[in-house]
């Protein structure tokens, strides 16, 4: 039974919200119009309840009363003024004994002070409600005159408090989304870096080897043409759904799968037309790992292969490892370059650190043991082992 209620509270009170956002001033309208009536319904003869004069003109009560009710319209977009002109209405009232009771509709601008303002606002907000307050207890003291400050003070830093804890959660759902937006544009650039950098090495090394199999062998040349076409339009398909992620809600990006293991011979086949030999040793392991990790894997290779087109020379080999243990997934690129890749330089090999350690991983870049070239290991747990 309180779950359903708790439920519906939420979902109303979502509704309410939604209404709000969408129709700001129609709100504020409806808002004010209710609480006006309500005020003018108590001006009406309700208010001599509680009055210390009940015999005041109704002219002066009623003005009064559309002084603490009209200024709600404004509570938001300016808090302040709202929250002035109601307190001058608010010690008119006090003045005159009438205490009505629509003087605790104050309450309203206060909460939006605190909810949108610098805290030293509150201060002014404090010298304008505690006047009326005074006066009344000064003129037409009714016990102590604690008692007729004390509490409406208290419930006023409630309602303080309350725009100060809203504003708060407010404020660090802002922080948790610019953080994500921060992790979401980190991620679009590695995803870029990884696409533009390896593809542009490939038709680097095709058009070296073009242009020398141009003199000698017209149609290898035409071959590497043909190679440098197709990585082309698959850089600029993978940008475009890359950059559609980008797009808004009304235009949503084509969500082509991402690569896995199982690209990862494609890939290869796609270095090897470039001019670099590359010799592989892939074991099936798709099965031990999940498809982010799987991206991780490819991604690392790409860009471990990229730095070797770039920086290993012309008489260099590559050989990709793929190695399946009792507790992880063991991925080995090592080349024979003799102009090594300097670890710590570019976005690369910061960026396979970081997909690493996204599925707590490890990753070691340097010489090899027996000396020579470089070696990039990346060891990624598991997700089937018993750990």
């Amino acid at each position: 039974m309180t779950t359903d209620l708790s439920g519906a509270l939420h979902r109303l009170t979502s509704r309410v919200r939604a209404f709000d956002t969408a129709r700001p001033r129609a709100w504020d309208s409806t808002l004010t119009l209710f609480w006006t009536f309500a005020a003018l319904v108590d001006a009406s003869g309700g208010w001599r309840n509680t009055a210390a004069d009940p015999t005041l003109p109704a002219w002066l009560v009623a003005a009064t009363t559309l002084a603490l009710a009209v200024p709600l319209y404004w509570r938001r977009s300016n808090p302040l003024a709202a929250l002035t002109v109601m307190a001058a209405a608010a010690l008119v009232s006090a003045a005159s004994g009438a205490f009505l009771q629509a003087a605790y509709l104050q309450a309203l601008p206060l909460f939006h002070l605190a909810l949108g303002r610098p805290a030293g606002t509150l201060l002014r907000a404090a010298a304008l409600l505690v006047p009326p307050l005074v006066v009344g207890a000064v003129r037409f003291p009714r016990g102590s005159w604690d008692q007729h400050i004390v509490p409406t003070l208290l419930a006023y830093a409630l309602v303080a408090l309350l725009g100060i804890t809203v504003r708060s959660r407010r404020d660090e759902r802002e922080r948790a989304v610019r953080l994500a937006a921060t992790a979401e544009r980190a991620r679009i650039a590695r995803e870029m870096h990884d696409i533009i950098g390896h593809n542009l090495a490939v038709i680097t090394g095709l058009a070296d080897g073009g242009r020398y199999a141009a003199a000698k062998n017209p149609a290898r040349a035409a071959q590497a043409l043909d190679a440098i076409g197709t990585t082309s339009r698959t850089a600029l398909s993978d940008l475009r759904r890359l950059l559609g992620v980008l797009r808004e809600e009304s235009d949503p990006a084509v969500r082509d799968p991402q690569p896995t293991l199982a690209d990862l011979e494609p890939l290869i086949a796609g270095v090897r037309e470039a001019g670099l030999p590359v010799h592989t040793e892939l074991a099936p392991a798709a099965h031990a790992l999940s498809t982010g990790a799987q991206l991780t894997v490819y991604r690392v290779v790409q860009e471990a292969l990229t730095n070797t087109l770039k920086h290993a020379g012309e008489e260099a080999t590559a050989t990709v490892t793929l190695s399946v243990t009792e507790d992880a997934v063991v991925t080995t690129v090592t080349d024979t370059g003799t102009v090594p890749a300097t670890p710590g330089q570019g976005q690369g090999l910061t960026g396979m650190r970081e997909r690493a350690a996204l599925y707590d991983g490890t990753l070691e870049c340097g010489p090899p043991p027996n000396g020579g070239g470089w070696r990039v290991r990346l060891r990624i747990p598991r997700e089937d082992s018993p750990s």
